[in-house]
């Protein structure tokens, strides 16, 4: 089986490094990883400047631009066959809810089912990863025995990725697997004031404090409760009980 490997935390990111690991005992590991942070680039392409992918060791590669570029790079250009999977991760951080939408994890991950890839984004939910990374690498055991179950799947779902999340836990701590949906995080304090040296005023984007809802099976509710959460995900946004019930809400022009 062939891997293709990526992140949106840089390839010196630790959680990249354990999902190499991870990895490794399923089959060939390829990485194609940006050379710095590209945390909430979401599903972005680099147009405006050529991309330059580096040879960082046999079967590695750094690329200055986003996620979603080094997927479509590595398929298109630096690999001689497809891969049989994308794995984008594991994020320095959760990707629950409507993370999903700002998420160079995901979007990596989506690249590839755009591709025609069977893909899988893998993050940790540990608020600190400098506190937690003892946490991350005990699960790396645990996470191969998730990856060879989902990558052996009889029918992995078509037109589908699977959104992982971890909880901030030891391996022996973690209680199972669930299958989730997403659940909603709204972010309070997420703007913050402050002057340049010349006092002009700016804003900086990040920090504040989240707080999260959402049924028993959503994915907060599993990380919460020390489970490991797996929420398909497709690219079709199209919602489809308000286009069945335009009935009640559309007149046509």
């Amino acid at each position: 089986m062939r891997l293709l490997l990526t992140n949106d935390d840089g390839i010196l990111a630790h959680g990249l490094e354990c999902l190499e690991q991870a990895a490794e005992p399923l089959g060939e590991v390829i990485v194609v990883a940006p050379d710095r942070e590209q945390s909430a680039t979401s599903h972005s392409l680099t147009l405006h400047h050529p991309i330059r992918p580096v040879r960082r060791g046999d079967k590695r590669w750094q690329v200055d631009g986003t996620p979603t570029d080094c997927v479509m790079l590595a398929v298109e250009a630096l690999m001689p066959e497809r891969p049989d999977f994308v794995l984008s991760g594991i994020n320095h951080g959760q990707n629950m809810g409507e993370d999903v939408l700002y998420s160079g994890t995901v979007a990596a991950a989506m690249e590839g089912l755009a591709l025609g890839i069977p893909s899988i984004a893998i993050s940790f939910a540990g608020g600190d990863l400098r506190a937690d990374l003892t946490h991350l690498r005990k699960q790396v055991r645990v996470l191969t025995d998730l990856l060879r179950h989902l990558t052996s799947l009889p029918a992995f779902p078509a037109n589908t990725l699977l959104n992982v999340n971890l909880p901030p836990v030891d391996s022996g701590a973690v209680k199972g697997v669930r299958l989730t949906r997403l659940g909603r995080r709204v972010y309070s304090n997420s703007i913050t004031p402050m002057h340049d040296p010349w006092g002009r005023e700016i804003f900086w984007i990040g920090g504040g404090h989240a707080s999260w809802t959402g049924e028993e099976d959503s994915d907060f509710r599993a990380i919460e409760e020390g489970c490991i959460s797996v929420t398909p995900l497709h690219l079709d946004l199209t919602h489809y009980n308000v286009l069945d019930a335009a009935g009640t809400w559309w007149r046509d022009l």
